[in-house]
């Protein structure tokens, strides 16, 4: 209760992605689109790889949890950024504010890791497939899943519980189009250098290593599957090329949003919008792309269940 009455800021006003009303009208319809499109992608992968008997390997389970991250991940701002594209005043309460940003994080740190455990299955498979069967049994898979899970709440709620110990006296004007750490501790009226060191050490310092360290490790990958002459050196090169596409679409703007002192430039909106509206619809459109096992299986889906 003490954090809740040292807040006078009650609300927050969002300024939004432009304040051009064609513009806005133009981004609205196009994401609508986009969403509407494009968000079933998620769920079809989802379905495809629980019901299809031939995609039971750890691999596409966590493929399978991919893309419920991500469908999840799409929820959090993309329809109240709809919404508010179509409300001539942007608000949103303080704890609704603190609630999208924990849930931001919660599910994009869960994420991160899940890629990390992905290259993690994949160093297994090609580069020690002798153990990959004892290593990546699925008690282990769970083991996995659960550790990212927490490890993306904790990630989290670090971040939460800073912020909430800061007062909010105004003003009280966004320059975003959703809560995030960099726009809500600016409007702190209190000296924010110690907690804004802690959130780029929080966000930055490890979305930056886990960025190098998933490069790294997919370079191990294919400098050994382009030496092999195995017959699933093709099928190897093409999921690695795969991963480390969505690794650079996803860790390139999470670094340029936390890596650095938490200043407005030109590029943000632009960046935030790819960040969390269109880049998680596009997950399951590369790996659908790219993974002939998948396309395949979807194929069967719809044909048995859809088109007959």
């Amino acid at each position: 209760m003490e954090i809740e009455n040292s807040t006078v800021v009650k609300e927050f006003i969002l300024l939004g992605l432009t304040q051009s009303q064609n513009i806005q009208l133009l981004v609205f319809v196009l994401v609508l689109l986009f969403y509407l499109t494009i968000l079933p992608g998620n769920f079809l992968m989802i379905v495809t790889i629980k019901l299809d008997p031939g995609l039971t390997a750890p691999l596409y389970f966590f493929l399978g949890n991919l893309a419920f991250l991500d469908a999840s991940y799409s929820f959090i701002v993309a329809p109240r950024m709809l919404v508010d594209f179509l409300s001539e005043k942007k608000v949103i309460s303080y704890r609704d504010c603190i609630t999208q940003l924990f849930f931001l994080h919660f599910l994009g740190g869960g994420e991160g890791l899940l890629l990390v455990v992905m290259a993690f299955d994949r160093y297994i498979a090609i580069c020690r497939p002798l153990y990959y069967s004892t290593v990546m049994n699925p008690r282990a898979c769970y083991a996995l899943l659960l550790a990212l899970w927490l490890g993306g709440f904790i990630h989290s709620i670090i971040q939460v519980a800073l912020i909430l110990r800061l007062p909010f006296c105004g003003p009280n004007q966004l320059e975003n189009f959703f809560c995030d750490v960099p726009q809500v501790i600016k409007l702190a009226c209190t000296d924010t250098f110690v907690v804004e060191l802690l959130m780029v050490f929080n966000s930055g310092l490890l979305t930056l290593l886990c960025f190098l360290g998933l490069l790294a490790s997919y370079s191990v990958i294919v400098c050994r599957v382009r030496g092999s002459s195995s017959e699933g050196k093709n099928k190897a090169l093409s999921t690695c090329t795969t991963h480390v596409i969505i690794i650079l679409l996803m860790f390139g703007p999470a670094i340029f949003i936390y890596t650095r002192p938490f200043k407005t430039f030109p590029a943000d909106k632009v960046v935030s919008f790819f960040h969390t509206v269109i880049l998680p619809l596009m997950n399951p459109v590369i790996y659908t792309l790219r993974n002939q096992e998948v396309k395949s299986s979807m194929k069967r889906l719809l044909s048995r269940h859809v088109f007959c």
